[in-house]
Order: structure tokens, then sequence, then C-alpha cells
């Protein structure tokens, strides 16, 4: 399924001509945004747990899902990626992803209208915005497509810092973004964030995040700790009911 033209060209001119947005349509495209993912995750942020011969991140996911493309209209390089599994993929698939760091049974009614999102990715080089808002952009017109309600997924919060600025972010973050209980869910391995107490000197909120809480999200429970990215993981999900005004016009209709 691709992006439509419509779209592609709103997005070009509402961030940069220079960039555009497509799905991955076929297996060398899809390697790119792989590719991305590798150089992103091993190379710059020194993951070596994720280190394989290939170059490329890779897991069982990727061939059930879809794959967003920010490419650079000049270099036609891939600077930005999103990996989203479809509602009738994760049927297929037998479970999402986030299943592997969480117990998300509380949200079996919501499954059909869900879309999950993530391996989040831009290139350093590219991070002033453009390419963020660009995902976004390419993010709603799939769930209009998809027909879903809402958007779940894993956000990944550094652990570099010895885990002060995870801690502070999920202190920080849950007193006003906290889901109902009906959305609750539980962390299979929780982040022990009870045992740091010490505040960090900035609380460093990933932009990401960011996006999500100025959207409307929740957070759906404790963080996860995910010893392979070496992060404290969120759960949250964007009901598309409660986007802010700035931010629907990026999900309305073409």
């Amino acid at each position: 399924m691709q992006l439509s033209d419509t779209q592609i060209a709103h997005s070009r001119k509402t961030a940069s001509p220079r960039l555009s947005v497509t799905l991955a349509s076929n297996v060398d495209e899809v390697r790119e945004a792989q590719s991305l993912r590798y150089r992103m995750f091993v190379q710059t942020l020194g993951l070596h747990s994720l280190i394989n011969a290939d170059g490329l991140d890779a897991d069982e996911f990727d061939p059930f899902c879809d794959h967003l493309l920010v490419r650079d209209n000049q270099t036609l390089e891939v600077v930005g990626t999103y990996r989203l599994l479809s509602p009738s993929k994760a049927r297929q698939m037998g479970r999402m992803y986030s299943e592997n760091e969480f117990d998300v049974s509380r949200l079996a009614n919501l499954r059909g209208r869900m879309v999950e999102a993530g391996r989040a990715c831009i290139h350093p080089d590219y991070r002033g915005g453009s390419v963020l808002m660009l995902l976004w952009q390419g993010l709603g017109e799939y769930m209009r497509r998809e027909n879903a309600e809402y958007l779940a997924g894993c956000a990944s919060i550094s652990l570099a810092d010895g885990g002060q600025n995870a801690a502070a972010v999920y202190r920080t973050l849950v007193e006003q973004h906290m889901s109902p209980l009906d959305y609750r869910v539980k962390p299979h391995l929780p982040f022990p964030f009870e045992q740091l107490q010490g505040i960090a000197q900035e609380t460093n909120i990933p932009p990401l995040i960011k996006g999500y809480m100025r959207s409307g999200a929740w957070i759906c429970g404790e963080p996860a700790w995910d010893p392979d990215f070496d992060s404290a993981d969120l759960f949250l999900l964007l009901p598309l009911a409660n986007l802010e005004s700035r931010y629907a016009r990026h999900f309305a209709a073409a």
C-alpha cells in the first residue's frame, strides 16, 4: 500500500521540499529501513547486542510490517523510518511486538482497531523536526486507510546515564498522562525506577515521547526494562479522539 500522491505533496509542502514520505514497496526499500536502523542502533548508540554480519536490524516482525520511509530527494538516502503493524497483520503474526515486553491482555477489545508503531529512527543529521513531522503525517494517512482508532507502541528512554533520566521522565509524565485503569498493561521485566530516587540534573524527554504526549497519548503503566536496547520502555496508547487541534490536521483525510 502506497501513500497517496496528494498526501505526499502535502507533506513536502508542510515539512521540506527536500523530503518525501512513502511506504516501502519492495524488499530493497525494506532493507534501506533496516540499514538505517542498524546504523543508528549499533553504530551511533553502541548497542553491541544487535551486531550482525548483514549490517541490518531485522527481526521476525519485519515481513509482517509496513515501513514508512522519509527520503532525502536530493541524495535519495532514507533518513527516517517507522515500522507499522496493522490489525490484520498482527492477527497473522499472532501477537504485537509490544507483547515481548508487556502483558497487554486488557487491550484485547481494541486489537481490531489498533495500529502498532515502533522502531522509529531518524538520521542524526536530520533531527530538526521535519523528518519526525513527515513520519507522523505518513502515520496518520496509514491509520485512516486501516480504519484504526488507536495507535500503540513502546517508546524508549536510554539508560546510558544509569537510568536516572528514565526514572525522572516517568515521574514527570505519569501524573498527567496515565491511562484509565481499563487500559493498563504490566511489564514482564519491570524497570526499577523506584530505586532511582535521585533527581536527574535535567529531565530530557525524548522528542518522540514529547510528540505522543502533546497529541494526547496515555502512559499505560510502569516502564519495562529492555536489556537488548539498554532502555526503559513505556507502553503508549494514543486514541485518535484525544488529538489536540494543532495535531489533528496531520491525521485528517487529505
